[in-house]
């Protein structure tokens, strides 16, 4: 039995790098790791089953992971892959990308199989993209913090800030699904040239000098792009947002889901942890 963990992560600006390329299609942008995150517990079985908080689930990225994984080991192995988390499926916290790559860093230990951390980060990144779950959640799971990605086909490059660990609140109120967002030509297009306009602003900020109103800076650019992307349209998100500004706070919507993330407490927020580690083995 082998147990490792990663965190949630908030991604609050991404552009689509589209490539034929699974190893090369990924997305720029910006986000942060949260302290709650997803554990995995993997343990031989005699058929592979995978279970969400004690439930059965289909859950196609880890068993892509699975399969590439058990496939290389020496004899084709079965497992049970127990997944644990206190976040939401489907609400932007990236939770398919620390379930594939928490799983792949279990599986790795359990079977012996040798992989480098890269290695295993890209197995679980080609996993998201496969099955359109996700584009650059598990790189910002594999470095862990406060990330910005500003280089093309480099699924896994991307630069911290320094900003430090602290209080962030949210509140979620449904899922969004990736799958649909990406299969949609049009709505893609709009949000890449949004993600244009605030990935020149990063730019600029990744090279300013470390100061208190970073983070402040950094929502404030994930706020416009989520109107000019469109994305931002649940009314109760809209609601959410304003009154957090009316109370002094910096807020965005969660990429991708209909949720809120902010500076400052607000009416129905829950307080989670800015965190700088990264995905690891836990036993």
């Amino acid at each position: 039995m082998t147990s490792a963990f990663a965190p949630g992560n908030i991604s609050c600006i991404f552009k689509i790098i589209p490539h034929a390329d699974a190893t090369r299609m990924h997305s720029l942008g910006m986000g942060f790791t949260v302290k709650e995150g997803v554990t995995v517990t993997v343990s031989p079985q005699q058929e592979t089953e995978l279970r969400f908080n004690g439930a059965a689930i289909h859950f196609p990225t880890v068993q892509a992971v699975v399969e590439k994984l058990a496939g290389d080991a020496a004899h084709r192995a079965q497992t049970e892959v127990s997944i644990t988390s206190p976040l939401p499926l489907g609400c932007g916290f990236g939770l398919s990308g620390a379930a594939a790559l928490a799983t792949a860093y279990a599986l790795n230990e359990q079977l012996g199989l040798g992989k480098t951390a890269e290695e295993l980060a890209m197995i679980a990144h080609v996993a998201e993209v496969e099955n359109r779950t996700g584009l650059g959640d598990v790189c910002s799971q594999y470095h862990g913090g406060f990330l910005v990605k500003l280089q093309e086909g480099a699924p896994l490059v991307a630069e911290r800030l320094p900003i430090s660990e602290q209080p962030i609140y949210y509140r979620y109120f449904g899922p969004i699904q990736t799958s649909e967002v990406l299969g949609n030509p049009e709505q893609v297009t709009r949000i890449n040239q949004a993600a244009d306009a605030a990935l020149a602003t990063l730019r600029t900020l990744s090279r300013t000098e470390p100061r208190p109103e970073l983070l402040t800076a950094c929502f404030e650019v994930s706020k416009q792009f989520s109107v000019q992307s469109g994305l931002l349209s649940d009314a109760r998100v809209i609601k959410t947002i304003a009154k957090s500004e009316a109370n002094g706070g910096v807020a965005s919507m969660i990429m991708l889901g209909n949720g809120v993330f902010s500076t400052h407490d607000f009416d129905g927020a829950v307080e989670t942890q800015l965190c700088i580690n990264p995905a690891r083995l836990i036993s």
